[in-house]
C-alpha cells in the first residue's frame, strides 16, 4: 500500500507538470502586407512582383493592396492590416501622407519602404538614388542643347522619391542662364499618368506653335516623356528636334529610345533589384531584431541609344 501510494503521488506530480507546462505552438510563416496606390505605374509593378518573388521564397505570406491613386484609402487599409495582426508592412507611398502608420508602430508591426521616403515609422527605405537619376537626365538634356533652350518639366511633387528629381532638375536647369523652363506640369496619374500628361503637352504645343519654341522636354518618370512624345508625333512637330529625357527605362520608354526618335534617354533602376532587397530587410530585422541603414540606395544606369540594346528583352 504505502509503494502504490508513493507512485500515485509522483503520478499526480508529474500530470500536474505536464498540464502547467507553457505550451509552444510552431510559428506560422511571417505574413507581410504591402501598400501602395500606384500599381498601376510599371516601376511599381515590377518592385511588388519581385518582392513576392522573394517572399514566396523564404516561405512568406504577402497581401497585396492597391487603392489605385486613393491615398486616404491607404490609411483605412494600413489600420486593416494592422487589426489582422500582420508581421511586417511594406509602403510604396509617401509616408507623411499616411498617419496610420503611428498605429502600427504602435502595434510594434515593422514598417518598410519600397521606394518611398524616410520616417520615424519607416525602419529602412530601399529606393534609387533620384537626385543622381535627376542629375544625370538634367545634364543630358543641358549638353545636348549647348546650354541654350526652352524646356518643358513635368514633375510629381507629391511622392518623395520623384519629388527630389524635380528639385535637382530645376536646380541644374536653373544654373544655366541659357535655359528657359516654360512649363512645369504635375500630371493626374490615375491611369498611370500618359494620357494627362499628352493632354497637357498638347496645350503647351498649342500655346508655343513656332518651330523652336520647345526644345526639350525634363519629365521625372517615362509616362509623363510618352505621353509628351504622342503629342509631339500627333502635333507633327517630331521633325523639330525636341529632346525627351524620362526615368524608370520601363519597355516602352526602351522602344522609344531604341526608335531613335525625339524620346533619347532615360535611367533604369533595378525595379528587381529594390523589390527583393526589400524583402532582405525584412529577414535581417526579423531574424535579428535591428537594421544598421534607415536608407539603402540600389544601383542605376543611363541608357540613350548607345546601350538601350543592352535592356531590351531577348
Amino acid at each position: 500500500m504505502a509503494k502504490r501510494g508513493l507512485w500515485l503521488a509522483l503520478l499526480v506530480v508529474v500530470l500536474g507538470a505536464i498540464s502547467f507546462a507553457p505550451t509552444v505552438v510552431a510559428q506560422d510563416s511571417p505574413n507581410i502586407a504591402v501598400l501602395t496606390p500606384y500599381l498601376a505605374q510599371p516601376g511599381t509593378q515590377f518592385m511588388v512582383e519581385a518582392f513576392q518573388a522573394a517572399a514566396e521564397e523564404k516561405g512568406w505570406t504577402v497581401n497585396v493592396i492597391d487603392t489605385a491613386g486613393d491615398i486616404a484609402a491607404l490609411n483605412s487599409r494600413i489600420q486593416d492590416v494592422v487589426n489582422q495582426g500582420a508581421d511586417a508592412i511594406v509602403i510604396n507611398v509617401d509616408p507623411s501622407q499616411v498617419p496610420a502608420l503611428a498605429e502600427a508602430a504602435s502595434a510594434g508591426i515593422p514598417v518598410f519602404g519600397m521606394d518611398a521616403g524616410n520616417a520615424p515609422e519607416v525602419l529602412v527605405n530601399v529606393t534609387s538614388n533620384g537626385y543622381a537619376m535627376a542629375a544625370e537626365t538634367a545634364t543630358y538634356v543641358v549638353d545636348r542643347l549647348g546650354g541654350v533652350g526652352r524646356i518643358v518639366l513635368f514633375e510629381f511633387p507629391a511622392y518623395p522619391p520623384v519629388q527630389k528629381r524635380g528639385v535637382i532638375a530645376e536646380t541644374i536647369f536653373g544654373n544655366t542662364p541659357d535655359i528657359e523652363i516654360v512649363d512645369t506640369v504635375v500630371p493626374d496619374v490615375t491611369d498611370g499618368g500618359i494620357a494627362d500628361s499628352r493632354a497637357k503637352m498638347e496645350a503647351i504645343l498649342a500655346a508655343n506653335p513656332d518651330p523652336g519654341s520647345i526644345s526639350a522636354v525634363w519629365a521625372a518618370w517615362d509616362q509623363p516623356a510618352l505621353g509628351a512624345l504622342q503629342a509631339i508625333e500627333a502635333a507633327g512637330r517630331e521633325g523639330e528636334g525636341i529632346v525627351i529625357v524620362g526615368i524608370d527605362a520601363n519597355p516602352q520608354a526602351l522602344d522609344a529610345i531604341a526608335a531613335g526618335g525625339n524620346f533619347e534617354a532615360s535611367v533604369a533602376q533595378d525595379f528587381t533589384g529594390i523589390g527583393s532587397a526589400v524583402a532582405d530587410q525584412i529577414e535581417i530585422y526579423l531574424s535579428e531584431g535591428a537594421l544598421t541603414q534607415t536608407t539603402v540606395y540600389v544601383p542605376t544606369t543611363l541608357v540613350t541609344a548607345t546601350n538601350v540594346v543592352d535592356f531590351l528583352p531577348e
